[in-house]
C-alpha cells in the first residue's frame, strides 16, 4: 500500500507551522519575521497570511497544535500523576521549543482571548483528573485545574529556570532533574 500522501494544502500548512516553530521559539511573536518563516518553509508570505490570517494567528495555530500534540503524545495517568510529571519532563527535554513557546504565549498573548482549542484540551484533562479525586485516586488537596497546574509547572521547572539557577545546580543530572520533578509531585499528591 502506498503511503499516506497529505493534500497539498496540509502540507504546506504543516511545512509552515513547523519553519515557525522554530522562529518563534528562538524569538518569540514579536521578534519573528513572516520573511524568515517564509523562506524556512519554501513558501511565501501569501500563504502564511492565506492559512493563518497574521503574524499572531499563526502563533496561536502553532502554541494551540503543540498543546493538543503535548497532551496527545503524553496521555495522563491519573493513577500515577508522579510519574506522568516525569514523563512530561521527559518530553520538554527532547522538545525544547514547547517551554520556549509557553513562555512566549505568556510574555506575548497576555490579555489577548484565550484559545478555545487550548482550553478544550484542557478541559479534558481537568475533566479527567476531577474523575480520579472523585474515585478516590487522586487526593482533593487541590482543586482539579489547580493540581494539574502544579503537575504540569513541576514537570516545566528544569526547563524553565534561568541562567542564573543553572550555575547553582550544575552537578544535579538529567536522571537527577527527573527523579526530583517526580518526588516533587508524588509530595504535592501525597504519595
Amino acid at each position: 500500500m502506498a503511503p499516506f500522501t497529505p493534500p497539498a494544502a496540509d502540507a504546506m500548512r504543516a511545512k509552515l507551522l513547523l519553519a515557525a516553530r522554530d522562529e518563534f521559539a528562538a524569538v518569540g511573536i514579536g521578534g519573528a519575521r513572516i520573511e524568515r518563516i517564509a523562506a524556512a518553509s519554501a513558501s511565501n508570505k501569501a500563504q502564511i497570511f492565506h492559512y493563518f490570517g497574521s503574524k499572531e494567528g499563526l502563533f496561536d495555530a502553532l502554541f494551540a497544535q503543540t498543546v493538543a500534540e503535548t497532551f496527545d503524545q503524553v496521555p495522563l495517568d491519573p493513577e500515577d500523576l508522579a510519574e506522568y510529571a516525569g514523563r512530561l519532563h521527559d518530553h520538554f527535554v527532547e522538545r525544547p521549543w514547547i517551554p520556549r513557546l509557553a513562555t512566549w504565549h505568556r510574555l506575548e498573548r497576555a490579555g489577548t482571548t484565550p484559545l478555545e482549542a487550548v482550553v478544550e484540551s484542557q478541559r479534558a484533562v481537568v475533566a479527567e483528573v476531577e474523575r480520579a479525586q472523585r474515585a478516590g485516586v487522586v487526593p482533593r488537596s487541590f482543586r482539579a485545574p489547580v493540581l494539574l497546574g502544579l503537575v504540569v509547572h513541576l514537570a516545566a521547572f528544569w526547563s524553565a529556570g534561568s541562567p542564573e539557577f543553572e550555575t547553582s545546580v550544575p552537578a544535579v543530572t538529567p536522571a537527577r532533574r527527573r527523579q526530583i520533578v517526580v518526588d516533587a509531585v508524588a509530595g504535592v499528591v501525597g504519595g
